[in-house]
C-alpha cells in the first residue's frame, strides 16, 4: 500500500471517474497528524533506502538523499534548533534558496511544532524588517552565498523579537551570525516525537507565508498541520507522480510553490524530487537535467515551457517523462501543441493560491485538458462563481472564484487558517459560506474554468468585462513580444480602453507599424472588442519577487502622467 493509501484509504486508480472521485474521495487523519511523523519517519523506517530527492548544485556536485536520509537529517537540525531555543509555536524564518538543509530545517520545524516562514534570499532590509516584525519571527536562518546577512543586519536595531541568525556558508557572514551547518554536524540523530504540552495538534500553526499580492504590503496567511494532506490531490493526483520517479518543479524555497513541487505531494506518492540549484533559468540546461536524472513528472508555468521550447526539444532523450503540467498564467495553445509535438504529452493545468491547495485543474484521465482552461474543481474542494450579489453566474458570464466553507472546522484541507492573525481581515475574505479568493473566471460552453483575472485587474470598457490574461495570451504568439501585461486606462467614452504595455523580443523596434499589426494580430485571434487601443513598448516589467507582474503599478504610473 502507497503511503498517501493510509489517509485517502483508496488508490488513485481506483476512481474510475472526476464525479467519482467528488463523491467518494475523503481524507482520514488523526488529530495529531503531522507529516514528518506520519509520512517522512513512517517512509524512513519502512522504506529506508527509497531515494526521496536528487541534489545538484549550480557546478555539477551531486548529493543523493533517502527516506531514512530525510528521518536523520531532520532529527539532527530539530535537535539543534531545541538546543537552540526554539520551541513550539516559534516562528522561523527560512531564506535558504534551494539549499538541501531546507528540507532537513522545515522537517525539524515540523518535528517541534515550531513555524516555518519561507522567504525568497532577493529580500532587502525593509523587507526583512517588515516581515520579521509583523511575523513576531524569532529565529532566522539565510543562505550565505551572497549579500543576504549584509542586507538584514542594514535593518540592525529595528528587529523586535529576532533573537538568532543562522546562517549556511558562515564564512565572512558577519557579526553575530551562528553557523547553522556546524551545529547541525554535532547534534545526535535522535528525536522523540513530543507528548504533554509540546504534543502538537494538526489544528495547531504549521506554516506562515506572506502573501506578495499586487499592491501594499504583504499578507499573513497561516496554513495548519492539515496543509500537507490538501496536497495529495496536487502531487499524487495532479502532477500524477510516479512511485520510484523522479518529479521536478522548478521553483526555489522562498515561495510555497515549492511545497506544491518539491514535498508534501510528491513524497505522499513516493516520488523523488529533482532539486537544482542553479542561478538563472536556461531551458538547454533544464533539458539535459531532465534527460540526465530521468524525469517522470514535470511542472513549470507557461512562460518556462515557452522558453524550453526556444530549444529543439526533440533532440533531448526525454522517453521517461509520463506527465506534464503547468499553473501560474494562462497556458496558449501554441505552447500546449508545440510541446505535445515535441514529446508526445498534454499539459495539465491548474489553479491555487498561496491560501490554498491545487482547488482547480485538468487531472488524468478524468479530464481531458483544453489549453487556456483551468480545469474543474478537484475532489476535496467545492468550488463556484459566484456574482456580486454572491448568486451562482450563469455559464459564460464572468464572477469570483470561491470555495465553500461549511464552517472553520469544516473546511478542505489545505485551505488558509486567517490573514493577518486577524479575526475581521480573515472575514473579509470568507463570508457568506465561502473563501473569496478575488480571483476572477468563466465557465465555458464545456464547463470548464476560464482564467480572467485578478478583481482589480479586470477591465471595464463599454460594458465589457474583460481579462488581461486572454489578451496577453494571444499577444506573446505573436514573435514581436517577449513579454506583456495588460491593463486599463480610464477612457471618458468607454470606462476604460484597453492598454498593452510590452517588453519586445530582440531584433524588433517598437514603431506605429508595428502597433497596428499587433492591435490587428489581437483582432484577428480573440474578440475585436478586446483588441489594446493603446499600446507602450518598455524594456522591462515591473514585477513582485516571485515574478509577478505589477499591474497595480503600471495603473499607478499611468494615473501619475495622466495627472
Amino acid at each position: 500500500m502507497a503511503i498517501y493509501e493510509k489517509f485517502v484509504g483508496a488508490s488513485r486508480d481506483d476512481f474510475i471517474s472526476l464525479k467519482d472521485a467528488r463523491t467518494n474521495y475523503t481524507l482520514t487523519y488523526n488529530d495529531d497528524f503531522n507529516f514528518a511523523y506520519d509520512v517522512v519517519d513512517n517512509l524512513g523506517k519502512n522504506k529506508p533506502e527509497k531515494l526521496a530527492m536528487i541534489w545538484v548544485s549550480k557546478t555539477g556536485e551531486e548529493k543523493f538523499f533517502t527516506f531514512e536520509d530525510m528521518m536523520l537529517s531532520s532529527n539532527k537540525a530539530a535537535n539543534y534548533l531545541n538546543y537552540m531555543g526554539i520551541k513550539k509555536g516559534d516562528k522561523v524564518l527560512l531564506a535558504m534558496k534551494r539549499s538541501y538543509y531546507f528540507w532537513f530545517v522545515i522537517l525539524a520545524l515540523h518535528k517541534i511544532g515550531a513555524v516555518a516562514v519561507q522567504a525568497t534570499n532577493m529580500l532587502k532590509a525593509k523587507d526583512y524588517v517588515y516581515r520579521c516584525n509583523a511575523g513576531k519571527i524569532k529565529a532566522v536562518i539565510l543562505t550565505g552565498d551572497a549579500d543576504e546577512t549584509s542586507y538584514f543586519d542594514e535593518g540592525e536595531g529595528q528587529y523586535e523579537t529576532v533573537e538568532k541568525k543562522f546562517v549556511l556558508g558562515h564564512k565572512d557572514a558577519g557579526e553575530g551570525w551562528i553557523d547553522f551547518e556546524a551545529g547541525f554536524e554535532m547534534a545526535s540523530t535522535e528525536w522523540q516525537r513530543p507528548t504533554g504540552k509540546a504534543a502538537i495538534k494538526a489544528d495547531d500553526m504549521m506554516l506562515m507565508a506572506f502573501s506578495s499580492g499586487t499592491s501594499g504590503y504583504p499578507k499573513i496567511i497561516t496554513h495548519n498541520f492539515k496543509y500537507p494532506l490538501g496536497h495529495i490531490m496536487t502531487g499524487v493526483f495532479w502532477h500524477r507522480v510516479v512511485d520510484g520517479g523522479v518529479h521536478f518543479t522548478i521553483s526555489d524555497t522562498g515561495w510555497l510553490k515549492s511545497l506544491w513541487g518539491k514535498l508534501y505531494g510528491q513524497w505522499m506518492g513516493e516520488s523523488a524530487v529533482l532539486v537544482y540549484d542553479f542561478d538563472k533559468f536556461d531551458g538547454a540546461d533544464i533539458l539535459s537535467k531532465m534527460e540526465k536524472y530521468k524525469i517522470t513528472t514535470f511542472c513549470v508555468p507557461p512562460t518556462m515551457y515557452r522558453m524550453l521550447l526556444q530549444n529543439d526539444v526533440k533532440k533531448y532523450d526525454l522517453s521517461s517523462l509520463t506527465h506534464c503540467c503547468t499553473a501560474g498564467e494562462a497556458l496558449n495553445p501554441e505552447i500546449f501543441n508545440k510541446w505535445y509535438d515535441a514529446t508526445g504529452l498534454k499539459i495539465y493545468e491548474g489553479f491555487g493560491q498561496t491560501e490554498t491547495c491545487l482547488c482547480l485543474a485538468t487531472i488524468k484521465p478524468w479530464t481531458e485538458p483544453v489549453p487556456g482552461a483551468i480545469g474543474l474543481p478537484v475532489p476535496g474542494f467545492d468550488v463556484h462563481i459566484l456574482t456580486d450579489d454572491n448568486q451562482e453566474a450563469q455559464r459564460g458570464a464572468t464572477g469570483e472564484i470561491c470555495i465553500r466553507v461549511l464552517s472553520q472546522k469544516r473546511k478542505s484541507c489545505g485551505l488558509l487558517d486567517t490573514y493577518n492573525f486577524s479575526k475581521e481581515d480573515t472575514q473579509r475574505a470568507m463570508y457568506n459560506g465561502y473563501y473569496h479568493t478575488g480571483d476572477t473566471a468563466y465557465r465555458d460552453e464545456l464547463g470548464m474554468f476560464r482564467y480572467v483575472g485578478r478583481n482589480d485587474d479586470v477591465i471595464k470598457s463599454s460594458g465589457y468585462r474583460i481579462g488581461p490574461f486572454e489578451i496577453e495570451s494571444v499577444l506573446v504568439e505573436h514573435d514581436a513580444v517577449h513579454e506583456v501585461a495588460v491593463t486599463g486606462v480610464p477612457d471618458p467614452v468607454r470606462g476604460f480602453a484597453v492598454k498593452a504595455t510590452i517588453v519586445l523580443s530582440e531584433g524588433y523596434e517598437g514603431t506605429p507599424e508595428l502597433t497596428k499589426e499587433l492591435q490587428n494580430y489581437v483582432k484577428a485571434n480573440t474578440a475585436p472588442y478586446k483588441y489594446p487601443r493603446i499600446v507602450e513598448y518598455v524594456k522591462e516589467l515591473p514585477k513582485t519577487f516571485n515574478g509577478k507582474i505589477r499591474r497595480s503599478e503600471i495603473r499607478e504610473n499611468d494615473s501619475k502622467n495622466a495627472n
